[in-house]
């Protein structure tokens, strides 16, 4: 089970922070991440709020223990009944801007400053409403915490962690995509602490599980998971993952 009062005590240099997404986005989801916790392959999860399970998610995560951070949704409809009409309104907005083309994300649209704003500091609140403390740790749903509006805008909270964006090494990916992404990690370091490598558990590809597991002998590496996909579920629950992290304990918090 993930503590929060245990993660720092047992942190040495080097940690695999292993971390769940979506939270409470449906029963379906919140009880396949609530299994892979119990059965001790988590570190965390990222909880998102105004969704149908986030009553009920965040009620486990408190009773439990479970250390949880804040998923910010820019681009899937709320679907908490209590949700607020303006805010699906302002959350529409969003969500039609963000998701219009592939780069969309990466541009500035000051006309969506008023509603962008709103949709953030809704979240955070309704977070503090559900979890008691506002988020020490916060990423995005579809990795939006790091389009060019929430960055320029500042509208994460300084000094939490927040999620880098995902580690390539050379020739994985082009030289502008490398570049723009660790233009956005140097921007975020100004005012957040991160882990020093971040990583999808997809794909399943067990010599490059290795090498990423290899890296938390010596660095902060978190990789990210969504137990509600069958395939990385069997993955969690199976003896292969925990073959694979025979020299490496798995974090039993988020911590940086």
């Amino acid at each position: 089970m993930i503590h929060k009062r245990d993660a720092e005590a047992t942190m040495g240099a080097g940690r695999l922070i292993l971390n769940a997404d979506d939270w409470g986005r449906d029963q379906e989801t919140t009880q396949r991440i609530l299994d892979c916790a119990t059965h001790g392959v988590l570190s965390s999860t990222s909880a998102m709020v105004f969704m149908e399970d986030s009553e009920r998610a965040a009620t486990i995560a408190r009773d439990q223990g479970i250390d949880t951070g804040l998923h910010l949704n820019l681009t899937t409809p709320f679907s908490a009944p209590h949700c607020p009409p303006e805010l699906v309104d302002s959350q529409r907005k969003v969500t039609s801007c963000l998701r219009r083309h592939r780069l969309a994300p990466t541009l500035f649209h000051p006309l969506l400053r008023q509603s962008l704003e709103y949709v953030v500091s809704a979240q955070i609140e309704e977070y503090h409403r559900l979890y008691g403390a506002f988020p020490a740790r916060m990423d995005g749903h579809h990795h939006m915490h790091l389009c060019t509006d929430v960055l320029a805008g500042r509208l994460l909270p300084p000094n939490i962690i927040v999620r880098r964006s995902f580690s390539f090494s050379r020739g994985e990916k082009s030289w502008g995509n490398r570049f723009y992404r660790q233009s956005v990690d140097r921007i975020l370091a100004r005012r957040h602490r991160l882990t020093d490598f971040f990583f999808s558990i997809n794909p399943l590809e067990p010599h490059r599980l290795q090498r990423i597991v290899a890296l938390a002998r010596k660095c902060a590496v978190e990789i990210e998971t969504h137990p509600v996909n069958p395939e990385e579920y069997q993955f969690l629950m199976g003896d292969e993952f925990i073959q694979l992290l025979a020299d490496v304990r798995v974090a039993p918090g988020y911590a940086v």
